[in-house]
């Protein structure tokens, strides 16, 4: 009768085994906001106000940047560099949780949902380094006045921008090939509403510590010096501006990089939020929520913040308005 109980759980575990590995997964169901079911519509309306206006907004500073001469500097060459990432960002979760909400249909393909969360991750590495790279020019302006023009020339800006890309990209590419190699076969619901790195690991048959010490060694690697670069930068910027004897020469110097300054706290004040946050069982809802700090906050506010804050921005669109109502043909 004991060798009957011994066999029994070694039959049944054999069995899990066997079936996990036959069973192999090729949709995914993005759960997403699908358990409040009376907010379906409400929050459609609310994900697409925001998505329309982070989109035009981020599209618009993107174009004032190409079109207007006056922006043909450094600071604002990163500027459009960052609009444009942040509508490629916002482009690569808003349709698809839209369509969830509006039609109900949660389902994606493994590939597709690989590709999300890469896109995701890449552009938000690319974007601190991005980032970075506008605190040093800042640091050049106000600490480096005097070598600013021979250092941040084109050629500083493009490899600046090419290095951000490449990084941000390269990053995750290494997980995402490693993820690709991975056997998926359940869960094959995922309870956010894209796809989440850490919620694929889940749905794997394999064992999967190994990625997940790597996907923290990666993150470290490579993000943490640009926030840490970025941080020293504005000690230095800060210091050389409490140096200046006269009130209004502080306030010009500080008008340079406040803008800057201020999407620089959005963007790292809601990611810590989010991923310094305590993880507590049962309380998924909260993180569903939370994350939405940094998916919808720095898209959506960032072109308010250089266009209301900035007077050359606000001049080129009044120029570009002018433009478009001067060419418009009367009849």
């Amino acid at each position: 009768m004991h060798g009957d109980q011994l066999e029994e759980p070694c039959e049944d575990w054999l069995f899990t085994i066997m079936w996990r590995n036959e069973t192999k997964i090729t949709t995914f169901i993005l759960l997403g906001f699908g358990d409040l079911h009376e907010l379906q519509i409400p929050l459609f309306l609310l994900f697409l106000a925001i998505y329309i206006v982070a989109i035009t907004g981020n599209i618009l500073i993107f174009v004032l940047v190409i079109f207007d001469q006056h922006l043909h500097t450094p600071m604002y060459f990163f500027l459009g560099n960052l609009s444009f990432l942040e509508a490629c960002y916002t482009s690569n979760i808003f349709p698809r949780l839209l369509l969830a909400l509006l039609t109900g249909d949660r389902m994606i393909s493994v590939n597709s949902c690989l590709a999300q969360w890469y896109l995701c991750s890449s552009l938000v590495a690319t974007e601190c380094c991005l980032l970075c790279g506008m605190s040093y020019d800042r640091y050049l302006a106000i600490c480096k006045p005097l070598h600013y023009a021979t250092v941040m020339n084109i050629q500083t800006c493009i490899l600046l921008k090419v290095a951000s890309w490449i990084n941000g990209f390269a990053v995750f590419s290494i997980l995402l090939l490693l993820l690709l190699k991975l056997p998926f076969c359940g869960p094959n619901e995922i309870d956010h509403y894209f796809c989440d790195y850490f919620a694929l690991l889940k749905s794997s048959c394999s064992d999967v510590s190994f990625m997940k010490m790597l996907s923290y060694f990666v993150a470290a690697i490579f993000t943490l010096p640009p926030f840490l670069l970025t941080l020293a930068s504005y000690v230095y910027i800060i210091a050389a501006i409490l140096k200046i004897p006269s009130t209004t020469g502080r306030q010009k110097a500080f008008s340079t990089c406040s803008s800057h300054l201020i999407v620089i706290s959005v963007f790292y004040g809601s990611l810590m939020i989010v991923y310094m946050f305590p993880k507590t069982e049962g309380k998924q809802d909260v993180g569903k929520f939370s994350s939405l700090l940094y998916i919808v906050l720095p898209p959506l506010i960032n072109p308010f913040i250089y266009s209301l804050r900035n007077k050359e921005v606000k001049e080129a669109l009044q120029n570009m308005i002018r433009r478009i109502v001067n060419s418009k043909p009367y009849p």
